[in-house]
Protein backbone atom coordinates (compact mmCIF):
# COMPACT_ATOMS: atom_id res chain seq x y z
CA UNK A 1 0.00 0.00 0.00
CA UNK A 2 1.33 3.47 -0.98
CA UNK A 3 -0.74 6.39 -0.46
CA UNK A 4 0.10 10.17 -0.80
CA UNK A 5 -0.14 12.52 1.69
CA UNK A 6 -2.53 14.21 -0.11
CA UNK A 7 -4.45 10.83 -0.62
CA UNK A 8 -5.36 10.52 3.06
CA UNK A 9 -8.63 12.26 4.49
CA UNK A 10 -9.22 13.60 7.85
CA UNK A 11 -9.69 10.75 10.58
CA UNK A 12 -9.02 7.62 8.07
CA UNK A 13 -8.66 4.88 9.56
CA UNK A 14 -7.10 1.49 7.76
CA UNK A 15 -7.46 -2.15 9.06
CA UNK A 16 -4.25 -4.54 9.34
CA UNK A 17 -3.89 -5.83 5.98
CA UNK A 18 -5.84 -3.24 3.52
CA UNK A 19 -4.79 -2.85 0.67
CA UNK A 20 -5.26 0.14 -1.28
CA UNK A 21 -5.02 0.59 -5.61
CA UNK A 22 -3.08 3.87 -7.34
CA UNK A 23 -5.43 7.15 -7.15
CA UNK A 24 -7.85 6.26 -4.73
CA UNK A 25 -9.52 8.92 -2.76
CA UNK A 26 -10.70 9.13 1.07
CA UNK A 27 -13.69 11.51 2.36
CA UNK A 28 -13.23 12.58 6.30
CA UNK A 29 -14.09 10.04 8.78
CA UNK A 30 -13.93 6.63 6.85
CA UNK A 31 -13.42 3.66 8.35
CA UNK A 32 -11.69 0.41 6.54
CA UNK A 33 -12.28 -2.72 8.07
CA UNK A 34 -8.96 -5.31 8.24
CA UNK A 35 -7.84 -7.30 4.53
CA UNK A 36 -9.83 -5.18 2.41
CA UNK A 37 -8.87 -4.58 -0.81
CA UNK A 38 -9.69 -1.18 -2.93
CA UNK A 39 -9.03 -0.91 -6.43
CA UNK A 40 -7.70 1.84 -8.63
CA UNK A 41 -9.64 4.71 -8.77
CA UNK A 42 -12.00 4.24 -6.30
CA UNK A 43 -13.65 7.55 -4.46
CA UNK A 44 -14.58 6.42 -0.74
CA UNK A 45 -16.81 9.86 0.32
CA UNK A 46 -17.07 11.05 4.33
CA UNK A 47 -17.71 8.55 6.70
CA UNK A 48 -18.04 5.45 4.87
CA UNK A 49 -17.39 1.91 6.15
CA UNK A 50 -15.69 -1.06 4.11
CA UNK A 51 -15.54 -4.25 4.95
CA UNK A 52 -18.07 -4.49 8.51
CA UNK A 53 -18.03 -8.10 9.52
CA UNK A 54 -21.66 -8.46 10.51
CA UNK A 55 -23.76 -9.09 13.89
CA UNK A 56 -26.30 -11.75 13.83
CA UNK A 57 -29.38 -12.34 16.03
CA UNK A 58 -29.57 -15.70 17.10
CA UNK A 59 -32.91 -16.13 15.02
CA UNK A 60 -30.89 -15.11 11.86
CA UNK A 61 -31.45 -17.05 8.47
CA UNK A 62 -28.31 -15.89 7.36
CA UNK A 63 -24.90 -17.92 7.06
CA UNK A 64 -22.36 -18.32 10.01
CA UNK A 65 -18.69 -18.62 9.22
CA UNK A 66 -15.40 -16.89 7.68
CA UNK A 67 -16.16 -14.28 4.93
CA UNK A 68 -13.48 -13.59 2.64
CA UNK A 69 -12.13 -9.80 2.25
CA UNK A 70 -14.30 -6.96 0.85
CA UNK A 71 -13.14 -6.45 -2.75
CA UNK A 72 -14.00 -2.78 -4.53
CA UNK A 73 -12.73 -2.86 -8.42
CA UNK A 74 -11.40 0.02 -9.84
CA UNK A 75 -13.30 2.91 -10.02
CA UNK A 76 -16.12 2.57 -7.64
CA UNK A 77 -17.57 5.12 -5.95
CA UNK A 78 -18.82 4.61 -2.12
CA UNK A 79 -21.18 7.53 -0.87
CA UNK A 80 -21.31 9.23 1.81
CA UNK A 81 -22.53 7.11 4.86
CA UNK A 82 -22.52 3.97 3.37
CA UNK A 83 -21.80 0.52 4.83
CA UNK A 84 -20.33 -2.48 2.57
CA UNK A 85 -19.63 -5.33 4.30
CA UNK A 86 -17.05 -7.80 4.37
CA UNK A 87 -17.50 -10.72 1.85
CA UNK A 88 -18.56 -8.43 -0.88
CA UNK A 89 -17.06 -8.69 -4.22
CA UNK A 90 -18.05 -5.18 -6.08
CA UNK A 91 -17.34 -5.40 -9.66
CA UNK A 92 -15.72 -2.04 -11.78
CA UNK A 93 -17.51 1.15 -11.82
CA UNK A 94 -20.10 0.28 -9.08
CA UNK A 95 -21.66 3.20 -6.88
CA UNK A 96 -23.05 2.98 -3.77
CA UNK A 97 -25.28 5.46 -2.87
CA UNK A 98 -25.24 7.61 0.55
CA UNK A 99 -26.39 5.58 3.80
CA UNK A 100 -26.78 2.64 1.51
CA UNK A 101 -26.37 -0.74 2.75
CA UNK A 102 -24.59 -4.33 0.99
CA UNK A 103 -24.54 -7.30 3.25
CA UNK A 104 -22.07 -9.81 3.42
CA UNK A 105 -21.46 -12.58 0.56
CA UNK A 106 -22.88 -10.27 -1.95
CA UNK A 107 -21.67 -9.95 -5.82
CA UNK A 108 -22.14 -6.87 -7.94
CA UNK A 109 -21.22 -6.85 -11.34
CA UNK A 110 -19.64 -3.87 -13.29
CA UNK A 111 -21.14 -0.41 -12.76
CA UNK A 112 -24.03 -1.14 -10.66
CA UNK A 113 -25.72 1.39 -9.11
CA UNK A 114 -27.69 0.63 -5.73
CA UNK A 115 -29.13 4.14 -4.49
CA UNK A 116 -29.41 6.25 -1.29
CA UNK A 117 -30.35 4.46 1.59
CA UNK A 118 -31.02 1.13 0.03
CA UNK A 119 -30.35 -1.84 1.57
CA UNK A 120 -29.05 -5.05 -0.20
CA UNK A 121 -29.69 -8.20 1.74
CA UNK A 122 -26.89 -10.88 2.48
CA UNK A 123 -26.45 -13.84 -0.51
CA UNK A 124 -27.58 -11.47 -3.47
CA UNK A 125 -26.05 -11.02 -6.81
CA UNK A 126 -26.70 -8.27 -8.55
CA UNK A 127 -25.67 -8.47 -12.65
CA UNK A 128 -23.76 -5.78 -14.74
CA UNK A 129 -25.28 -2.65 -15.44
CA UNK A 130 -28.19 -2.76 -13.70
CA UNK A 131 -29.92 -0.13 -11.17
CA UNK A 132 -31.41 0.27 -8.13
CA UNK A 133 -32.80 3.51 -6.56
CA UNK A 134 -33.05 5.09 -3.76
CA UNK A 135 -35.23 3.52 -0.58
CA UNK A 136 -35.66 -0.18 -2.33
CA UNK A 137 -35.21 -3.19 0.00
CA UNK A 138 -33.21 -6.07 -1.53
CA UNK A 139 -33.81 -9.19 0.21
CA UNK A 140 -31.78 -11.91 0.88
CA UNK A 141 -31.06 -14.84 -1.42
CA UNK A 142 -32.25 -13.33 -4.47
CA UNK A 143 -30.99 -13.03 -8.08
CA UNK A 144 -30.69 -10.07 -9.90
CA UNK A 145 -29.42 -10.33 -13.98
CA UNK A 146 -27.81 -7.76 -16.24
CA UNK A 147 -29.45 -4.24 -17.36
CA UNK A 148 -32.15 -4.64 -14.82
CA UNK A 149 -34.10 -1.37 -13.63
CA UNK A 150 -35.65 -1.28 -9.86
CA UNK A 151 -37.16 1.90 -9.17
CA UNK A 152 -37.00 3.98 -5.60
CA UNK A 153 -39.23 1.96 -3.11
CA UNK A 154 -39.56 -1.37 -4.48
CA UNK A 155 -39.89 -3.84 -1.73
CA UNK A 156 -38.73 -7.30 -2.06
CA UNK A 157 -39.21 -10.70 0.63
CA UNK A 158 -38.28 -14.03 0.69
CA UNK A 159 -40.31 -15.59 3.99
CA UNK A 160 -43.79 -16.90 3.80
CA UNK A 161 -44.21 -17.60 6.90
CA UNK A 162 -42.40 -14.05 8.55
CA UNK A 163 -40.50 -15.87 10.86
CA UNK A 164 -42.96 -18.72 11.94
CA UNK A 165 -42.41 -21.98 12.00
CA UNK A 166 -38.87 -24.25 11.93
CA UNK A 167 -40.12 -25.20 8.27
CA UNK A 168 -39.42 -21.65 6.73
CA UNK A 169 -35.68 -22.18 7.22
CA UNK A 170 -35.34 -24.61 4.63
CA UNK A 171 -38.16 -22.56 1.87
CA UNK A 172 -36.83 -18.61 1.95
CA UNK A 173 -35.77 -17.63 -1.06
CA UNK A 174 -36.25 -14.36 -2.94
CA UNK A 175 -36.93 -13.20 -6.11
CA UNK A 176 -34.93 -14.35 -9.40
CA UNK A 177 -35.29 -10.95 -11.70
CA UNK A 178 -34.34 -11.98 -15.19
CA UNK A 179 -32.11 -9.68 -17.29
CA UNK A 180 -33.85 -6.04 -18.38
CA UNK A 181 -36.80 -6.56 -16.18
CA UNK A 182 -38.28 -3.42 -15.06
CA UNK A 183 -39.60 -2.83 -11.70
CA UNK A 184 -41.78 0.23 -10.78
CA UNK A 185 -42.02 2.39 -8.37
CA UNK A 186 -43.34 0.92 -4.91
CA UNK A 187 -43.68 -2.45 -6.56
CA UNK A 188 -44.05 -5.40 -4.11
CA UNK A 189 -42.62 -8.84 -5.07
CA UNK A 190 -43.38 -12.11 -3.13
CA UNK A 191 -40.70 -14.64 -2.02
CA UNK A 192 -39.57 -17.30 -4.49
CA UNK A 193 -41.27 -15.20 -7.60
CA UNK A 194 -39.30 -14.89 -10.89
CA UNK A 195 -39.82 -12.17 -13.04
CA UNK A 196 -38.91 -13.04 -16.67
CA UNK A 197 -36.61 -11.47 -19.09
CA UNK A 198 -38.35 -7.78 -20.21
CA UNK A 199 -40.58 -7.65 -18.29
CA UNK A 200 -42.85 -4.35 -16.92
CA UNK A 201 -43.84 -4.17 -13.79
CA UNK A 202 -46.54 -1.59 -12.78
CA UNK A 203 -45.85 1.42 -9.86
CA UNK A 204 -47.48 -0.27 -7.19
CA UNK A 205 -48.44 -3.75 -8.19
CA UNK A 206 -47.96 -7.02 -5.77
CA UNK A 207 -46.26 -9.70 -7.56
CA UNK A 208 -47.41 -12.95 -6.12
CA UNK A 209 -46.74 -15.02 -9.42
CA UNK A 210 -44.32 -15.43 -11.76
CA UNK A 211 -44.38 -12.90 -14.48
CA UNK A 212 -43.86 -13.62 -18.13
CA UNK A 213 -41.29 -13.02 -19.91
CA UNK A 214 -42.04 -9.73 -22.17
CA UNK A 215 -45.47 -8.81 -20.34
CA UNK A 216 -46.66 -5.78 -18.93
CA UNK A 217 -48.01 -6.59 -15.68
CA UNK A 218 -50.20 -4.45 -13.30
CA UNK A 219 -52.35 -4.51 -10.06
CA UNK A 220 -52.70 -6.09 -7.20
CA UNK A 221 -52.41 -8.86 -7.57
CA UNK A 222 -50.28 -8.12 -10.64
CA UNK A 223 -51.47 -9.39 -14.23
CA UNK A 224 -50.72 -9.06 -18.08
CA UNK A 225 -52.16 -6.52 -19.72
CA UNK A 226 -50.12 -6.51 -22.95
CA UNK A 227 -46.81 -7.16 -24.09
CA UNK A 228 -43.40 -4.55 -23.94
CA UNK A 229 -43.66 -2.86 -26.97
CA UNK A 230 -41.06 -3.33 -29.42
CA UNK A 231 -38.81 -0.43 -29.46
CA UNK A 232 -38.63 -0.86 -25.65
CA UNK A 233 -36.73 -3.98 -25.20
CA UNK A 234 -32.84 -3.82 -24.80
CA UNK A 235 -32.04 -5.56 -28.41
CA UNK A 236 -33.61 -2.39 -29.83
CA UNK A 237 -31.86 0.43 -27.42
Amino acid sequence: MALSPSALAHHLLLGAGVSVGAGVVFGANVVVHDDTEIGDGCFIQDGAVLGKAPALSPSSTAKRGELPPLRLGAGCVVSTGAIVYRGVSMGPGCVIGDLASVRERCVLGQRVVVGRGTCVENDTTIGDFTKIQSNAYITAYMTIEDHVFVAPCVQTTNDNFMGRTEKRHELIRGATIRRGARIGGGVVLCPGIEIGREAFIAAGAVVTKDAPAGKVLMGVPAHVVRDVPAEELLENQ
